[in-house]
C-alpha cells in the first residue's frame, strides 16, 4: 500500500512557477511510474506528466516545454516544477502512482490568474 501527500500549491500570477511535491509513504524505488493528473473544475481529470525508475519522462503537449517532472530517491519524492504558468493550467493537481492497483493523493489546488 501508498500513501501519496500532495503539497506546494497555491495562488500565482500568470508568467509565474510553483513547485508540487508528492511525499510517498514507501521507498519509491519500488514503484516504477509515478506521474501527476489535474483536474480542472467542469472538466475530466487529465495526464499532466509522468516518470518512470528508469528514468523516462513523458508530458502532456500543453505543459511541455514549460513542466519538469523529477524524483528523489532519498526523500521518497516526486516533484513537478512548473514554470511560465498560464490561467489554462488552473486546477487541483493530483500524484498517481501505480504498483498492484492505482493510488492517488488528495490533490493541491494550483491557480494562476491572469
Amino acid at each position: 500500500q501508498v500513501q501519496l501527500v500532495e503539497s506546494g500549491g497555491g495562488l500565482v500570477q500568470s508568467g509565474g512557477s510553483l513547485r508540487l511535491s508528492c511525499v510517498a509513504s514507501r521507498n519509491i524505488l519500488s514503484i516504477n511510474t509515478m506521474d501527476w493528473y489535474r483536474q480542472a473544475p467542469g472538466k475530466e481529470r487529465e495526464f499532466v506528466a509522468a516518470t518512470t525508475g528508469g528514468g523516462e519522462r513523458n508530458y502532456a503537449d500543453s505543459v511541455k516545454d514549460r513542466f519538469t517532472i523529477s524524483r528523489d530517491i532519498l526523500r521518497n519524492t516526486m516533484y513537478l516544477n512548473m514554470n511560465n504558468l498560464k490561467p489554462e493550467d488552473t486546477a487541483v493537481y493530483y500524484c498517481h502512482a501505480f504498483t498492484s492497483r492505482n493510488y492517488w493523493g488528495q490533490g493541491t489546488q494550483v491557480t494562476v490568474s491572469s
